[in-house]
């Protein structure tokens, strides 16, 4: 009930300042000519329009701001001022000038009172609602005493001298001192001199809460700092600068709600960028300019036209390398050194140049850290090693960032708490914006690199594998087999002469121990290269798959497929015999094609009729075996469901173009192995079907 009644209070406060603003400005404008004020603008117009709405929105927000309340008493003093002012002047020309001497004191009451609690108060009291500490009070005791002394001093104001009033009458004071009239200038410059240290030591309060706040605070203190600098610019300007006075106090209660609220607090390093970028250039050009066409009329005398262009040809001159040096020089001063992030990618390019791609991505978190001054930075590549990279501490709770390649997300950027900076928030935007593509580019060089060193690892297991295989056929089996035939020989050769019985019998064992040697060794051939690759080649090898086992496959050969590249000829063989095991086990098709393709690659198609993919579909061996076959030799595999119902195997191979050698079979380390997407449930095959990765010849 009691913050209901406080905002409608604080409502009440802010139609009324509105209103009588509004009404004291049309009183104004309604004056005779000899008692209109020469401008009507006054940096109290700004007042009464402007803090007492915003305060009321700020107590309705935070009821127990104190700043709010004394936006809307000062915006309400501001606006006393405006009508007081106004009706002494209406009064005072229709000659009531008794009764425009009283109203003199209401004007003059509101306008230092307000002046003591917007131009000193508030921003002692900013943005907090606080003061920095006990030390400032004697500022605050300072102003009110000057205010007071202003005050009773303006009231009891001597009978001024008729030939140096601007006004058609003198308004008469009932509570003059006379005695004053010597000292009245000197002490009502005196106290207005106080009050304008008090307004000084205000501002500084700001700054020097700037200076040890943490970055969210810097930029929370920066808008009301920017706001009171301006004004006090003008304040100390005197009377010419009225119009942009009356402007800018409208604006410092919009930057108090800014700062109370901590809305959109990012933009005012921007707005202090541009604001000095904007002033330098037209004080400088403006100079240039200024200075160029006077030296050449001094110099073309009587050639008007000499001097324009002169001067503009020098000031387009000036304009561009100065603007670069002074939007440098003011990141410099808001952001430290790394405050441009162009310096900060081309530093990051640098760094990549130099180093492979772990070392590139641990200098990439390194720049990263130093453009945005933050505790902590870190990298997570997605399936990539290293898999993490950091520097200093990101945190409990870091911002995470993905990061994307060409659509791929590769992992993610993890930024800590902002550090001891200047206005972080806009800058870090920009930092991120500019670094990201290249923490991508690297994150994904970090994939690709552990890509090829899982390939290699791959590679290198299957050709280690298959060598202890083929050394524990030939040591155990053929090794044995040839042991015992040359024993048989032996004792066949001494029976002859005893029993030739017995060395028939044994020869007869000598010819079956060749006959499974022989078997043995088609057996290790086979395993090392289907023989019907080389006698039927891969178009008849392919034939005779289809015809093995029902369902029967129709064979499609678009294009010539001799002379393919032997591990091609390989992995298309085997991805075709896993493809067709597969349907016969699994997918319980009528009907299954398969097609061969080349042009400028091979491309191997199997399309089934069947069942189709499972929902909850996992990759099995013979499925991750012919992707791994043709992600060796730099191709791809997929499989997918089919239209109309089944599914489809299709395996792409690069070929050399015409002309060009083909690339040597281990050149293959450094594909990228497709991603699994899953195919019907499989088991590895018989010797016959084996779905383990078979290394092509030479590896």
């Amino acid at each position: 009930m009691n913050e209901r009644r406080g905002q409608a209070v604080a409502a009440v406060m802010a139609v009324a300042s509105v209103a009588l603003t509004a009404i004291g400005l049309l009183v104004q404008l309604r004056l005779p000519p000899d008692w209109r004020p020469g401008f009507p603008v006054s940096p109290d117009l700004g007042v009464g329009l402007a803090f007492a709405p915003v305060g009321a929105f700020l107590v309705a927000q935070r009821p127990r701001l104190s700043l709010a309340w004394l936006m809307c008493a000062g915006g309400l003093l501001g606006a006393g001022n405006v009508i007081g002012g106004a009706l002494l002047l209406h009064t005072a020309s229709r000659g009531d000038l008794d009764v425009a001497g009283v109203l003199r004191w209401l004007e003059v009451t509101c306008w230092a009172v307000a002046g003591l609690l917007l131009a000193i108060v508030l921003p002692l009291y900013s943005p907090t609602g606080r003061l920095p500490s006990r030390r400032w009070r004697p500022v605050v005791v300072a102003g009110v005493v000057a205010t007071l002394g202003e005050i009773v001093v303006i009231v009891a104001r001597p009978t001024p001298d008729p030939a140096r009033y601007r006004l058609p009458a003198v308004i008469p004071n009932p509570l003059a001192i006379e005695a004053l009239a010597p000292y009245y200038d000197q002490v009502v410059s005196a106290l207005a001199y106080a009050i304008a240290v008090c307004v000084v030591a205000a501002l500084l309060s700001l700054v020097l809460r700037l200076r040890g706040a943490d970055p969210v605070t810097r930029r929370q203190i920066a808008w009301p700092l920017i706001a009171f600098a301006g004004y006090v610019v003008f304040y100390l300007s005197g009377p010419s600068m009225v119009v942009p006075a009356s402007a800018w106090t409208a604006a410092i209660p919009i930057a108090i709600l800014f700062s109370a609220l901590r809305y959109r607090l990012y933009g005012i390093d921007t707005v202090i960028s541009r604001t000095f970028v904007a002033a330098g250039l037209l004080a400088v050009v403006g100079g240039v300019y200024f200075g160029a066409s006077g030296l050449a009329g001094l110099l073309a005398s009587g050639y008007h036209q000499v001097a324009g262009v002169a001067a503009a040809v020098l000031s387009g001159a000036f304009f561009q390398p100065l603007r670069g040096a002074l939007q440098r020089a003011i990141d410099r001063m808001l952001y430290g050194p790394v405050g441009d992030p162009a310096v900060l990618a081309d530093r990051l390019t640098q760094e990549v140049r130099l180093a492979g791609p772990a070392d590139a991505l641990a200098s990439v978190v390194a720049v990263v850290r130093d453009g945005l001054a933050v505790g902590g930075a870190a990298v997570e590549v997605t399936g990539g090693r290293p898999r993490y990279v950091a520097r200093g501490d990101v945190g409990g709770s870091p911002r995470k960032i993905a990061l994307v390649w060409h659509g791929e997300p590769v992992g993610r950027l993890l930024i800590g708490e902002p550090g001891p900076r200047r206005f972080a928030a806009a800058h870090d935007e920009r930092v991120i914006a500019t670094l990201l593509p290249h923490v991508a580019d690297v994150a994904h060089a970090v994939r690709m690199a552990s890509d090829l060193q899982r390939s290699r690892e791959r590679i290198l297991a299957a050709r280690e594998e298959e060598r202890r295989r083929l050394r524990r056929d030939l040591h155990d089996g053929l090794g044995q087999t040839l042991s015992a035939m040359a024993m048989t020989v032996n004792m066949a050769r001494y029976s002859l002469t005893r029993s030739r019985s017995t060395a028939d019998e044994l020869l007869r064992d000598l010819h079956a121990g060749m006959d499974a040697v022989t078997g043995d060794i088609r057996r290790l051939v086979y395993g090392l290269r289907p023989p019907a690759l080389d006698d039927l080649g891969l178009a008849g090898a392919v034939r005779a798959l289809a015809e093995e086992a029902p369902p029967p496959a129709e064979v499609v050969v678009e294009g010539e497929t001799s002379g393919l590249p032997a591990a091609v000829e390989v992995a298309a063989y085997r991805i075709v015999q896993e493809a067709l095991t597969n349907v016969r086990r699994h997918a319980r098709a009528e009907r299954v094609s398969v097609t061969l393709s080349r042009d400028a690659e091979l491309r191997v198609t199997v399309t089934d009729d069947g069942i189709g993919l499972p929902e909850d579909r996992r990759a099995g061996v013979g499925t991750s075996s012919m992707r791994e076959r043709a992600a060796e030799l730099g191709g791809s595999c997929v499989i997918a469901a089919a239209p109309g119902g089944g599914t489809t195997v299709e395996a792409r191979f690069p070929l050399a173009s015409p002309g060009e050698p083909p690339a040597p079979d281990d050149s293959a380390a450094g594909s990228t192995p497709a991603i699994p997407t899953g195919h019907a449930p499989d088991s590895p095959t018989d010797s016959g079907t084996s779905a383990s990765p078979d290394p092509a010849p030479g590896r």
